[in-house]
This record gives C-alpha cells, structure tokens and sequence, in this order.
C-alpha cells in the first residue's frame, strides 16, 4: 500500500498553481432535457489511438453528477474572450444558457458560439482520483472553430495565451493611434503650458487596456509622476471611456471591481461622465502633501512593462483599487477650492464615434470649482478640435 505524504493544502494549490491549465466548459442534454454545462480547470489529451481525452471534476459537482446521466458530452474549448460568460454559467443553477448564443454538436449538446473547439464525447469510465474524478471520455467528433488563443488557469486566476506574433499584431493596432497623436500634440502642449500640468491622449487598446500614445508636460513637472503608458480598464480606471461604449462593455468592466460592492459607485461616474461629458478625480480632502498617486503610478507603470504572471496583476489590480485618489461624484462649486486629480474628456469623430480620450493630470493644487469649469471647457474645446481634424482626416483617406 503506498504511504500517502503530508503535505499543506495551501502549499499544495500554490505549488501546482503555477504549472497552467485549459479551462472548458462541459456540455450534455439529460434524459429529462435539461441543458447542463459546468466549467472544468483540468482537461488532458489522454491518447491518440484510441482518441481519448479526460477532465477532472470534483466529487463534490452536482453538475458533473447530472452530466454522468447524459448519453454524450459536448467539450466546449473556451477562449480567452469567453471568461465572462464562463463565469455567468457557471453562476447559474438552472437556464445555464439563457440569453447566451450556442448550437448544437452532432450528439445534440450545446457549443458556445465562438469556442476556440468543440470536442462531441462519451462518457467511458469514471476513476477515483482523491477528492477529484477522472472522467475519461472516447472521443466521437470535434471540430475547430475559432482559432485563436485560449483561456487558461494559472495561479489561482483565469488569463489569455497569447504568442509574440499575436502582441506584435496588438502593437500594430496602435500605428493608426500614434498617427492621430501627431494631430493632438500641439494642442497637448498648449493645455499642459497654459494649466501647468501633464496632457496626454490615451486611446484603446484592446477591451482590457488603455495606452496613453501622445504626453505633453509643462515646465517644472516630473515625469517620473506620470501614470504608466499602458493602463488596465478596470474599476475606477477608464470610466470615461465606458460611458462611450455600450451595456455589454459596461457590464464587463464592472465586473472587474475587485471589491463587488463599489460597482454601483463606478456604474453611477459612467452615467455621469455620459451626461455631462467629463470625468473627475480628487485627492484625499485634508491630506498632508504627499501624492496620493505613488502606488498608483508603480502599479501602472509595472503593468507598462508587461510580462506580469496572474499573480502579480492581482498585486496591480489590488493597488489600483486601493487608491487613495478619490473618485466619489461631487458638485463643483465656484468659490471652493479642490485639489484635482484628474480631468477626462473624450475626443469623438464626427459621427459620434469614440476616437481617444483627453486627459488633464498633475494640476495645481487647491484650484477654485470655476478655475475646475475653465479646465474642463478648454479641455472639451481641445477635443472638439482635435476630433474635427481626424474627421477630416479619415473622410479625405477614404
């Protein structure tokens, strides 16, 4: 009898953690119709003839108990897109697939529309394994279908593989934004002059992160207090870029607060910045004059230089959250003074479509609400600007 190690549970998930899994989503029709699906971290190719593949659930899934019961499987391969609705699924108790898009294996079960693969199987036996099963499946059919990379679990969090020819292809989608930045240069410098600030241009860069492609800063301001060139769209980063989007985009991005209790304060600054076409942050009232944004300039920075493991953009997404920057809705007035953070409008074509954002930082401290007003309308006249060029821009290169 082989003598079983003592080894700590926490020891054991961190170790193991750091070695990545694909993440799937598993499908089956039961004898009583129901649609079933449970998501599963462990899946393997097991053998090549015969063609077997296998998925570990837990003994405890009473999904997986419904699935045994089913005549097929559906083995959906998710992508790295598709964490969002994995997670809805897997949320639900029953309806697993209302209001999502799916169609059917050969067997009959249901496929994600945009899986990266479905892979249509019979259950051939099940192995005790622990406090797990192995469920060893024959494979009947499969079928890619939509190449792209995949979505895996590693330390204890869901990521996206990606391989150097597809960042090379992100950094590519921002060579028409560096272009648009020539076009906002000098009305950055003349707002980081006037106002005594930093004036960047950020733009999208895909649905996660912003780049700030074009920076402008006045005399006597450090850049070494500059927020990273790249920054993560999660709460409260990035609302003025929401606003522009629609609900889809607006409900992700919400999902991302790390604390889930402050997304109704973020859903609130995104409908604000829709009605009144700006966004602010403050510094802390009553603070001494250290910068309130020291963490969060190291966390956006370290997210600038790329390559963080799961674990370390927790650490950036934690620190984020954790700002001492304030981002609570005020009414400006007149005669009060306030310690700005931020100013955030967007810059739009023509016709109404989100081109980049304007962003205002570094501000003098303890600013009247009208010199605030001053800012924010000079800002939105840059940015009406700016958006009139590139519109014409565009409708000339068409």
């Amino acid at each position: 009898m082989t003598e079983t190690a003592s080894i700590d549970p926490a020891l054991f998930r961190e170790v193991m953690g750091h070695y990545p899994t694909g993440v799937v989503l598993v499908t089956g029709v039961h004898p009583d119709g129901e649609d079933l699906a449970a998501i599963m971290g462990t899946f393997t190719s097991v053998s090549l003839d015969p063609p077997l593949v296998a998925f570990l659930p837990m003994k405890s899934s009473w999904s997986f108990k419904r699935l045994q019961e089913c005549p097929s499987m559906c083995i959906n391969v998710m992508t790295g897109d598709q964490e969002a609705v994995g997670r809805t699924i897997a949320s639900r108790k029953e309806n697993k697939f209302e209001g999502i898009a799916i169609y059917r294996s050969p067997s009959g079960d249901p496929i994600l529309e945009g899986s990266l693969a479905w892979i249509d199987v019979r259950l051939r036996e099940t192995i005790d394994a622990g406090d797990h099963w192995i469920a060893m499946c024959d494979v009947r059919d499969m079928k890619i279908d939509t190449p792209t990379g995949p979505l895996i679990f590693f330390q204890g969090g869901y990521g996206r593989f990606t391989v150097p020819s597809l960042i090379a292809r992100l950094e590519e989608d921002l060579v028409g934004a560096i272009n648009h930045a020539q076009v906002a240069r000098p009305e950055l410098e003349g707002l980081a002059n006037i106002f005594g600030c930093e004036a960047g241009l950020l733009t999208e860069v895909n649905r996660d992160e912003l780049a700030c492609v074009a920076s402008a800063i006045a005399p006597g301001i450090a850049l070494e207090d500059s927020l990273g060139n790249r920054i993560p769209l999660i709460p409260p980063l990035g609302d003025m870029f929401i606003a522009a989007k629609g609900p889809e985009d607006e409900a992700y991005w919400l999902n991302k607060a790390v604390v889930k209790e402050d997304a109704p304060k973020f859903a609130a600054r995104v409908a604000h910045a829709r009605r009144a076409g700006y966004s602010l942050s403050f510094r802390p009232e009553g603070g001494d004059d250290s910068n309130p944004y020291v963490d969060m300039i190291e966390a956006t920075q370290r997210w600038t230089k790329g390559g963080l493991t799961p674990a370390q953009e927790r650490e950036v997404r934690d620190t984020l959250s954790r700002s001492a920057v304030c981002y609570t809705l005020r009414e400006l007035e007149p005669e009060k003074r306030y310690d700005i953070g931020s100013v955030v409008v967007p810059v739009l074509h023509d016709d109404g479509r989100l081109l980049h954002i304007l962003r205002l930082s570094q501000l003098p401290r303890q600013s009247s609400g009208q010199d605030v007003r001053v800012w924010i309308e000079a800002l939105r006249a840059a940015a009406r600007r700016i958006g009139a060029r590139l519109s014409a821009r565009s409708d000339t290169q068409a």
